[in-house]
């Protein structure tokens, strides 16, 4: 739960100098800030019966306000207002509701509530300028009236109200007992308001009735959820195992599963409990298998060219689909995605190098080495090594984060180089070689055309380039969609949820059907290559046993930095999940599915950067907030649910099975623009990339973090230029063309931690 406290704003005006000339009068204003807290629904009824008993009796409800000036959206709430309750005038309302001037053009909500949360712009303080209360008392009234306006698009009211969406004016007596004022009736709404989901609910409601349906079912949620207003254990704690508890082998692992076992069925529950659920699940589920999908063909390729078709695309996305059911349905972080990644596949060049050059058995050695790897793993798990994890700060998480997005990165700019260099360059070369050749003017052209219609392919090069840029364009343009006026905020978010699945399906059909006399590169997928490859290790020498052993020694540390890593990315305060971590029972579920994908022969795997944070955005709840004129996209709601990463793992195995053969459709640089796209959005919340970009951003116009606030500007940029060393080391030894510098790479990362 995010740290959300309402704050009371009491506001006077003071008038000076002249009445003569209205344009020089002065006005001092005097505001008053008291931090009020909560609404408890579970210990104050008043709460509850207020909702319920103001809603059906003393509301008035105003739907999609189409007006844009301030005066204007009051004028209409209050004429509503007053229609409703005869003994109210208009003038009266506005005197008690504004600090106004007679003849002036100024006019401010004398009192409001609004909420401050700490989950925007890094942690800072900010205002969650998408509602706003004011309330006031009147003489004549004797009872509690309140009106909740819900405008058609966000409008800026001033400075703490740049983006309001909903407004409520609660009009009550004087006199009235303390639970009843106006101020605690006001208070009661704020509450309700301040829940990111409540207000989503209230935007998707469609008529009044809808509407009051919502509120009242949120303080019905409120009044049994005795658990929502208390401070929950942050990821570290819970990965700290009391000290009484006597030390056992295991005893971690015993820990997280007594721990995620009573959450078990809200893993699948959640994911269907209402409508917005089953949207987020089956857009998710889209989302989790085109990610999961083309990185596997693109790996299986790669293991492919590196292993000679030892290990090839068929058996890398059965892999995927094996493992990701097991990792969907034990795994303690449900959030977690399971792939085999760049550094696994770089990892089994190198032992196929190794094996090649002293003459052993590929498969029976990757066996070896998958085992005992996996078996210090198991120590790791049993000894509750992922406690050294708390050490670990954000800047490895960070710098694992960005590694891998510059991976993403460099691989599809060299993909369209590579496309250039074999298809579009040589047309340059062919034609200087023919301008040399002495001969007719119809032979040279005979020559040249014959030369183009075989290497020389400048439209491969040229759409190569197309469908990679385009795939990026539609996927960030649908993205970004949530923060635009166009269409609903309904159909917006559906747009947004399916933008990937979008990208890749519309620039698939235009590269291979709009297209279909352009030459381009496509996967090559054995068909004919088996899934599984039975195991022998009688033919190995008594030497590659203990090369296995180094091998998987090695292996082991980027087994464990890389599971822990993506665990505490997707672990993320900012992510804001509630449900207990189980770190040790992770470790131990890594081990065990990749002891069978180790005897079996298929590729190993784990958890994955950046598909683990992305799947935990694309299940969440997001608004946008402005803070200081910055906006800030903040999770609201995150839904923790073990359904999508099931679904889109059970679609593998029929695309194992019978979807090869079409795999070829999709063309190879539609998957260089998804990982363009993956890269890009993963950028989302990464402060190391936020303060590279404070290295170019005018001093003026840096946003408003806890950083900035808290830290000298001096001792930022230093500390950023530090991770832009390690950042560089990491590159260094991570893209580096020699395969024994490429391994130490996990140990690189994991002396990031005492720095």
């Amino acid at each position: 739960m995010a740290k959300v406290t309402p704050v009371h704003f009491e506001t006077g005006a003071y008038q000076v100098g002249s009445d003569d000339s209205i344009d020089e009068r002065a006005i001092l204003m005097h505001t008053k800030h008291e931090k009020l807290p909560m609404k408890d629904f579970a210990s104050e009824i008043r709460g509850k019966l207020d909702v319920n008993h103001l809603l059906e009796e003393k509301s008035v409800i105003l739907l999609d306000l189409k007006e844009t000036l301030y005066e204007d959206i009051f004028n209409r709430i209050l004429d509503a207002l007053v229609k409703n309750e005869p003994k109210i005038s208009l003038d009266e309302v506005k005197d008690a509701l504004f600090i106004q001037d007679e003849g002036t053009p100024f006019h401010s909500l004398g009192q409001t509530l609004q909420s401050i949360s700490s989950t925007g712009a890094g942690g800072v303080l900010a205002y969650d300028q998408e509602w706003v209360g004011a309330f006031c008392t009147l003489d004549v009234v004797q009872h509690r009236h309140i009106a909740i306006a819900r405008l058609h698009s966000p409008i800026n009211l001033g400075r703490t109200m740049e983006a309001i969406r909903f407004i409520t004016v609660v009009v009550g007596p004087p006199r009235e007992k303390g639970t009843k004022t106006a101020l605690e009736t006001t208070r009661t709404f704020a509450t309700l308001f301040s829940d990111g989901d409540v207000r989503r609910r209230l935007l998707a409601a469609r008529t009044i009735g809808d509407f009051k349906a919502a509120l009242i079912q949120a303080a019905s949620e409120f009044a049994n959820d005795k658990e929502r207003f208390r401070v929950h254990n942050s990821s570290l704690e819970q990965l700290e195992i009391p000290n009484k508890e006597k030390w056992c082998p295991g005893r971690g692992i015993i820990k997280n599963f007594k721990d995620r076992v009573g959450f078990y069925a809200s893993d699948y529950y959640d994911g269907v409990k209402d409508l917005q659920a089953v949207q987020k699940t089956l857009s998710t589920t889209v989302f989790i298998y085109i990610t999961c999908l083309l990185p596997a063909v693109a790996f299986g390729v790669f293991n492919d060219e590196n292993t000679h078709g030892s290990l090839n695309v068929k058996k890398v996305i059965l892999a995927q689909a094996i493992g990701g059911i097991f990792f969907a349905v034990f795994s303690g972080q449900p959030m977690n995605i399971a792939l085999t990644t760049a550094p696994l596949a770089i990892y089994i060049k190198v032992i196929y190098d190794i094996c090649e050059s002293l003459g052993y058995d590929f498969f029976s050695v990757y066996t070896c080495v998958g085992l005992s790897c996996q078996f210090f793993l198991i120590i790791c798990a049993l000894t509750e090594a992922a406690n050294v994890m708390k050490w670990a700060t954000r800047s490895t998480e960070e710098l694992f984060g960005m590694f891998i997005m510059l991976g993403y990165i460099v691989n599809a700019i060299g993909a369209i180089y590579k496309s250039f260099q074999e298809h579009y360059f040589t047309c340059d070369e062919a034609v200087t070689n023919n301008e040399n050749l002495h001969v007719n003017q119809s032979d040279s052209s005979d020559i040249i055309h014959s030369v183009l219609a075989g290497d020389c392919n400048r439209d491969t090069a040229i759409l190569f380039i197309i469908l990679t840029c385009g795939t990026l364009w539609i996927g960030l343009s649908l993205f970004n969609l949530r923060g635009t006026t166009y269409l609903t905020r309904r159909k917006r978010d559906i747009f947004a949820d399916y933008a990937l699945a979008i990208g890749v399906i519309v620039m698939s059909f235009i590269g291979t059907f709009c297209f279909s006399q352009v030459a381009k590169d496509i996967f090559d997928i054995r068909l004919d290559a088996p899934f599984f490859t039975a195991v022998s290790f009688s033919s190995l020498p008594l030497s590659a046993y203990g090369v296995s052993i180094g091998l998987g020694f090695s292996l082991c540390f980027l087994f464990f930095m890389d599971q822990s890593i993506v665990t505490a990315a997707a672990e993320n305060p900012q992510h804001k999940l509630l449900k207990p971590k189980a770190p040790h029972m992770d470790l131990l579920i890594v081990a065990v599915v990749n002891i069978f994908l180790s005897i079996v022969g298929m590729p190993w795997m784990h958890a994955s950067i950046p598909q683990a944070p992305l799947h935990v955005r694309a299940l969440a709840d997001i608004e946008e907030r402005v803070v200081q004129g910055h906006v800030y996209r903040v999770i609201t709601k995150a839904r923790e649910t073990r359904l999508p990463a099931l679904f889109a793992h059970i679609l593998m195995l029929p695309t194992a099975f019978w979807l090869l053969p079409y795999l070829p459709y999709i063309p190879t640089a539609v998957l260089h623009g998804l990982f363009l796209y993956m890269a890009i959005t993963s950028l989302v919340g990464n402060e190391l990339f936020e303060r590279i970009l404070l290295f170019i951003t005018e001093q003026q116009a840096y946003p408003p973090n806890h950083y900035i606030r808290q830290v000298p500007q001096r001792t930022v940029h230093l500390f950023t230029f530090c991770q832009l060393i390690q950042l560089g080391i990491l590159c260094g030894c991570g893209f580096s063309s020699v395969p024994y510098i490429e391994m130490i790479f996990p140990i690189v990362i994991f002396s990031f931690i005492p720095i």
